[in-house]
């Protein structure tokens, strides 16, 4: 299939991210979100990006110009009438991804490809609501998308080989390395990785060690680049606890369960550097010392 235009639904992090990265590889890209408003401040928000990479000398200004105006701000599903694959990067909450799975079916032509960025939620579901299962597919970033090699390919039970072969060179063309999972929760990447946080966290909350005791531990002593905490953080706790419930609930193991710290931080509103609190501060996205 030739893939030419990519819409990207959601304008935040990672939605941002990927519209980079897509457009970094020649893509036309489509950015939409709930407004207008949002679009454009996503939009903007990887001209800032660029713009320092610009100023250390990392990127050409013009390379930078031609990057940003491949990306065109829109609101909501309706302008990805042209799209040849369109990635849903909206909140971890099945309830809105059904519901924006159904508005981008309805939304895009015939024989267009429906991937989601979605870290835990069954593809096989998301599928199954829309005229084209067929050619649904997940399709993971990691977080940063323009820094993180990865992403994560997961078939749907209903998911074609022309899908997954066109969506493997999309990612590809990205600059991508690809490993490629079954439609079960979590994939392989998160459900390695969540209960490692949430075992960072239980030693927390049980006073085992300080926040930073355990991330230094984990630098060091296991070689990770990013302490389970301070990762925590990067990705939001409440994505992170987001995922752990469908793991536990799709899974019934207990080893999935959230600890009662990191559910008490989401409910106070300290979902990590994005909100300014998790289990660090940040001042103007940096974590004080």
């Amino acid at each position: 299939m030739d893939i030419r235009t990519v819409g990207v639904l959601g304008a935040g992090q990672m939605g941002g991210g990927i519209a980079q990265v897509a457009a970094a590889a020649g893509y036309s890209v489509i950015l939409a979100d709930a407004s207008l408003e949002l679009a454009q401040k996503g939009r903007a928000k990887i001209d800032a990006i660029l713009g320092k990479q610009v100023e250390k000398g990392k990127l050409a200004e013009g390379d930078r110009s031609a990057l940003v105006g491949r990306i065109t701000a829109a609101s909501g599903v309706s302008e990805f009438a042209a799209c040849d694959l369109v990635i849903e990067a909206a909140t971890e909450n099945v309830d809105l991804k059904l519901k924006l799975f159904r508005g981008c079916d309805e939304a895009m032509k015939p024989g267009a490809l429906l991937a989601s960025n979605t870290s835990s939620i069954s593809l096989t579901r998301l599928a199954g609501v829309t005229t084209r299962p067929e050619r649904v597919i997940g399709m993971h970033f990691m977080n940063p998308p323009p820094l993180m090699k990865l992403v994560e390919i997961v078939r749907a039970v209903q998911t074609s080989d022309e899908t997954y072969l066109a969506v493997r060179a999309a990612a590809e063309k990205m600059g991508k390395t690809v490993t490629v999972s079954g439609d079960a929760p979590g994939f392989l990447v998160n459900r390695i990785l969540i209960p490692m946080l949430c075992e960072a966290c239980f030693a927390l909350q049980e006073g085992v060690g300080t926040a930073a005791d355990i991330d230094t531990g984990a630098k060091l002593g296991l070689n990770h680049p990013m302490g389970p905490l301070e990762l925590c953080d990067l990705i939001g706790l409440d994505t992170v606890l987001a995922i752990a419930d469908v793991l536990h609930k799709d899974l019934g193991d207990s080893k999935y369960r959230a600890p009662t710290l990191l559910r008490n931080f989401v409910a106070a509103g300290w979902v990590g550097k994005k909100s300014g609190r998790g289990f660090y501060v940040y001042e103007g996205g940096v974590k004080k010392s």
